[in-house]
């Protein structure tokens, strides 16, 4: 029972009334209107209390999915920032790798300059000295003839001793043989130093050009020829291309790249590596195949990412296949790579041949 008519129902014991049933009555509806006004009061402030409770909870709840978004869209900027970061430190890496390349091209080919200038007159001159020397050796031919005509004979003994002391017939043998050899020697360095200027192309522009990539391929392989004569045994397997539109330059350092790292490949006393060529539409293929150690399945991903490289510290720079990756991508083209282990890696390039 409420509280108050509780007390009512006392009061009226004590004052002996509690038979008087309208005095029960009248308490009742007080204590019964007293009850409402306290349940409605009561039902009031729980209502007001339940609103500002969801009032709070829906601004919390607010505020916690607006920290959420700015979270994540902090998070997501942090993940954008470092990507663009790793993109820039990747693009300046290739870009000091390609300056340094193309200044090495550059002494090439001042190198290529400066051994031109002497070898020409040298090649000049050695062309007037065989001239000289088959004179000159027709001349002791004759003298030779001539002998039989001297009546003096010690004059005649003279000359047998002087022929038999500098052994004349392997002199005139072994000399032709040394102006023959010598004039290969120099065409040879000639040949060198054009393979250098053709290489390094210092004296065209960085522009978009037509060019036979058999020659360009012919003057790299003999650029690199040292590093891979005691190495592998080079074979090419030319097929018909045309004329390509690119840059001769930059692809000369693809072809460079590929050949080099074929020739490290090879850990056996000698290997073999072939260069394939081939069109096919409006491509054409190039492919530099090696029977070295391969590379292994897990590092196929990795090996046109900046910096790795399965050489021992101090052998590479990680950038060569890289910067490759890069340059034929300019050309609007595509290198994928074949590798098993034990077996052998092919690396194989397309490119268009009109930019």
């Amino acid at each position: 029972m409420h509280p108050l008519l509780v007390r009512q129902i006392k009061k009226f014991s004590k004052d002996g009334v509690i038979g008087n049933l309208p005095g029960w009555i009248s308490a009742i509806d007080d204590a019964y209107a007293a009850f409402e006004s306290d349940r409605e009061l009561i039902e009031h402030s729980m209502e007001i209390m339940s609103r500002e409770l969801g009032e709070r909870n829906r601004q919390l709840a607010d505020q916690l999915a607006e920290r959420q978004r700015v979270m994540n869209e902090l998070t997501r900027t942090n993940s954008e920032l470092l990507e663009l970061n790793g993109k820039l430190e990747t693009a300046q890496n290739q870009l000091l790798q390609a300056e340094k390349m193309a200044s090495i091209g550059q002494l090439a080919a001042g190198v290529a300059h400066e051994i031109n200038n002497p070898i020409g007159y040298v090649f000049s001159n050695f062309g007037t000295l065989e001239t000289y020397t088959n004179s000159l050796l027709a001349i002791l031919g004759a003298y030779q003839k001539a002998e039989q005509a001297i009546i003096a004979p010690d004059v005649v003994a003279e000359l047998h001793a002087l022929r038999d002391r500098i052994d004349l017939e392997f002199l005139t043998e072994d000399m032709l043989m040394l102006m023959s050899e010598s004039r290969e020697g120099i065409q040879r360095v000639r040949k060198i130093v054009q393979d250098l200027k053709d290489f390094s192309r210092v004296d065209s522009s960085d522009e978009w050009q037509w060019a036979d990539l058999h020659r360009c391929i012919d003057s790299t392989l003999n650029i690199v020829n040292n590093e891979i004569r005691y190495k592998a045994e080079l074979v090419r397997e030319y097929g018909e291309i045309p004329k390509v539109e690119c840059l001769p330059s930059q692809f000369n350092q693809v072809i460079l790249n590929l050949v080099v790292n074929a020739a490290h490949a090879i850990e056996s006393e000698r290997g073999r590596i072939i260069v394939r060529t081939g069109a096919g539409g409006d491509t054409v293929w190039i492919e530099i195949a090696d029977n070295g150690g391969g590379i292994a399945p897990e590092n196929l991903s990795r090996i046109f990412d900046p910096f790795f490289t399965t050489k021992p510290v101090g052998k590479g720079t990680g950038l060569g296949l890289s910067l490759s990756y890069g340059i034929i991508q300019k050309h609007k083209g595509s290198i994928s790579v074949d590798s098993k282990l034990n077996v052998g890696t092919t690396f194989k390039i397309t490119i268009p041949v009109r930019h």
